[in-house]
């Protein structure tokens, strides 16, 4: 077995530093978990503080691919991100605010900067239809016809966004 000399050792170091921070934060955002599944993630910058919900895959403990992201405060639902997350961080999809949609890529902390190009707002909305199609498909495996018709419809929504 072989062992890096001294003149090595400040890039081992290194190296060691970076594995070890490879998964953490990123500078454009903050890790929060589900309060009841206790998957992680960092919530898009738009759905501000407090509990948010995820609903979607939880690999390694990370908030992955399609979903939604739900924020709440008690009982009143607030805004929703539907998109794409890899590894606990979104990638593209929508805001759903009271007053319209946010959509594009992930960056800078929240979704949809100005500089997205049209294609991406497209793909964005598309993500975002498949997203709330899974949460659909969640409610009505759970026998929730109601919510299951309400992001079915939602889905719909979205998709018209892109003719």
């Amino acid at each position: 077995m072989a062992f890096a000399s001294c003149r090595q050792w400040p890039f081992v170091l290194a190296a060691i530093l970076y594995s070890r921070h490879a998964g953490a934060a990123p500078e454009d955002g903050q890790w929060s978990q589900d309060p009841g599944s206790h998957c992680s993630f960092v919530a898009p910058a738009s759905l501000t503080a407090g509990p948010t919900f995820w609903i979607g895959a939880c690999i390694d403990g990370k908030a992955s691919g399609e979903g939604m992201l739900r924020r709440r405060d008690g009982d009143k639902a607030g805004p929703a991100f539907f998109g794409r997350m890899k590894d606990g961080i979104p990638e593209i999809g929508i805001i759903d605010l009271a007053d319209g949609y946010r959509a594009g890529s992930f960056s800078d902390g929240d979704i949809g900067g100005q500089a997205d190009p049209p294609q991406d707002m497209i793909d964005a909305f598309r993500v975002a239809a498949k997203a709330a199609r899974l949460v659909s498909a969640k409610y009505a495996a759970e026998k929730n016809a109601r919510s299951a018709r309400h992001y079915e419809e939602l889905a719909q929504t979205l998709e018209q966004q892109t003719d």
